[in-house]
Order: C-alpha cells, then structure tokens, then sequence
C-alpha cells in the first residue's frame, strides 16, 4: 500500500500545479515578484496569456483562479470501471508463472503486476477521498467493460499449458489492454478531474508500451 500511496500523491501533485505553476517563496525574476517576495509573504507564479508575462499572485488570489476540477460522473465511473478492469490483468498474470513456458510472457505478466496493483490501490484510495456523490456506488456490468475477457475464455487461459497459455494469454491481454486505452479515452475525453487525468494518462503510456511488447512476443 505504500506504492499505492506514493502513486496517489503524485497523481494529486498533478492537481496542485494545474494552471499554477510554481509557488515561490524566495526571490523573482521580474520586478514585480521580487516586491511581492520582499517581505517573505508566499507568492505565486501563474501563467499569463499566450505572449504575455506571468502575473504574481497571493495564495489566496492563486486559490481564487484555479481552474475547478472536482471530479464529475465520468471520472468516478472510470476510477471504479478501470480498478475492476485491473483486477483481472492481476487474475490473468497471476495464472503465468505456473502455466507460461515463453520466459518473455513471464517477465510480461510480472511487470503488468507490479504496475497495475499500485494503480489498484491509488484508484481504491481516491474514490475514499471523492466518495459519488449521493454514495452511488454505479453498478455496472464488469462482462460489458472493453477487453474484458469472459468466463470461458477465463476458463480456457486456465487450463491452458505451454506454448498454448502463451498464445492465449498474449491475445486475451493484447485485447485487455486496447479495452483500457479505450476507457482511458474517454476519460480524458469526459473527466473533469486533474487527478484522474493524469491515472489515464499513466495507463495510456504503460499499457501502449505492452501492447508492443505482447506484438514482438506474438
């Protein structure tokens, strides 16, 4: 739970510099920061409109102007579609170990593991911090999520041996992974918040990086 910790805060980091970028409490480039700075008071940097300069701000001017990015419907639904989405990634890997013969595919599943079960956790503890409004919980069918695979495909990865598990499990994650930059998509599309932009952007470059790899090992 400590990567699950330490990813959370990064993805809210993100938030916290979104349209303010730098906090400064020493001295400024321009004439005007380095007044405001004189006495010691916290200024702040904000970003000024395309060719002009930046302006400096109180923090509770900066406060005041940053963009509102409390998380709407579209990002509570893919916080809790893509753990859920996450959870059979780690079923899937956790079947390679015992099953795999391509030592690739078990390096695969390993490195799918160690990344999505720190996003699991990241995920579980920003939807405690931004409980759905009204505490709607969005039932959804898990079978209708993109890339899912199905109970029987399920089934067959874990009877599967060999160079046949290798084969399976490649097609079934290579179809796992398209499923997530798909919702990954349409969160960055719809969302609101800067913190799950930032849990979509993560997935879009992780999962893109194995589809490639699962290619080359296909």
């Amino acid at each position: 739970m400590d990567m699950a910790n330490a990813l959370l805060g990064r993805f809210l980091g993100a938030a916290l510099t979104a349209g303010l970028l730098l906090t400064l409490t020493g001295c400024q480039d321009d004439d005007a920061g380095s007044r405001a700075a004189g006495d010691g008071s916290p200024v702040v940097v904000a970003p000024g409109k395309p060719g002009g300069p930046a302006r400096t701000l109180s923090p509770e001017q900066a406060a005041r102007e940053r963009p509102d990015d409390s998380p709407n419907a579209a990002d509570h639904a893919y916080v809790r579609h893509m753990a859920e989405h996450h959870r059979q990634a780690l079923a899937m890997s956790a079947l390679a170990p015992d099953r795999a013969s391509a030592e690739g595919v078990k390096r695969l599943a390993e490195r799918i593991s160690a990344a999505q079960g720190p996003e699991i956790g990241a995920m579980e503890k920003w939807l405690s911090r931004y409980p759905a409004p009204g505490g709607d919980s969005g039932g959804h069918d898990h079978a209708a999520m993109p890339g899912m695979a199905t109970e029987q495909q399920l089934a067959e990865l874990t009877a599967a041996r060999g160079a046949d598990f290798d084969r399976l499990f490649l097609r079934l994650m290579t179809a796992h992974h398209q499923g997530a930059l798909k919702m990954a998509g349409e969160a960055l599309a719809q969302g609101n918040n800067v913190a799950v932009e930032e849990m979509a952007n993560e997935v879009v470059a992780t999962q893109s990086a194995e589809i490639e790899r699962m290619r080359a090992l296909g």
